[in-house]
């Protein structure tokens, strides 16, 4: 299996996007931005489009949209205006736009597809340079502002009676759920984001409850669903998407079965 090009270039992206969505699905689960993400992915399916209608790579042209999403709904929501109307706002104009890029770019049915459900088994090397740059980027980003952001996400009341960072501190963190958005559409497509950043993240929780900890199982979930897809996806021919969704869906439903029986 490992002999062929394509899938080293697969498991390297897999696994790379694994430990991404396992420390900012942390994040998210804990902010309860579980919505958002789902937002973005839809928000990230019309940059792909536009990516692709112009001429760029799609993961270029998702990260901007959805970078660019992110910011604009952390500017819109205030006391009056709820997030959820927001993001939903921006989300249903951004499958709008999304269609019609694909539309006017004349785009063939096999990128189409592969926006929407991932095509990991056929990223290049270009994708994947610029993957792991933004995975980079992400990593060290929250490296740098760990302390605001477990803040931010666990105790927002904290942060914002300590210092006036907070707002810059959220607009931070929706930038970097954004790139992971971005990042773990090569992986899953922009249909099923949700999966790797929310569920590895969401199963932890009922197993630990220090953020380190969290961070760490929600990571090897994630792989564990990711590499089992990948070989599962090479065994059958059948999509890599399909069997890391229904993984990490029989993880999250058996955690909060082994939970409930715990209680």
């Amino acid at each position: 299996m490992f002999s062929y090009d394509f899938m080293q270039n697969a498991f390297i992206a897999g696994t790379v996007v694994s430990i991404v969505a396992g420390i900012v699905g942390t994040f998210v689960v804990a902010r309860n931005y579980a919505f958002l993400t789902h937002s973005l992915s839809e928000i990230g399916f019309a940059g792909a489009a536009f990516g692709l209608f112009a001429g760029w790579p799609a993961l270029l042209g998702m990260m901007l949209a959805t970078s660019g999403a992110s910011i604009a709904i952390g500017a819109l929501e205030s006391s009056y205006t709820k997030r959820d109307n927001v993001t939903s706002a921006i989300s249903a104009l951004a499958i709008g736009l999304g269609i019609l890029f694909l539309a006017l770019g004349h785009t063939s049915t096999t990128a189409a597809t592969g926006i929407l459900f991932g095509s990991v088994l056929g990223i290049s090397r270009q994708n994947l340079l610029l993957l792991l740059t933004l995975a980079l980027v992400v990593i060290v980003t929250l490296l740098i502002n760990y302390r605001a952001l477990r803040q931010l996400a666990f105790d927002e009341a904290g942060i914002f009676l300590q210092n006036s960072r907070q707002k810059m501190v959220r607009y931070i963190f929706l930038v970097m759920i954004a790139l992971s958005v971005s990042i773990s559409s090569q992986l899953v497509g922009s249909l099923l984001i949700f999966v790797l950043v929310t569920l590895p993240a969401a199963s932890a929780k009922y197993y630990m409850t220090t953020p380190p900890k969290l961070m760490g199982l929600a990571i090897l979930f994630a792989l564990f669903g990711t590499w089992s897809g990948l070989s599962l996806a090479y065994l059958t021919n059948l999509p890599t998407s399909f069997f890391i969704a229904v993984i990490e869906v029989l993880i999250y439903l058996f955690s909060v079965w082994q939970f409930q029986k715990n209680a």
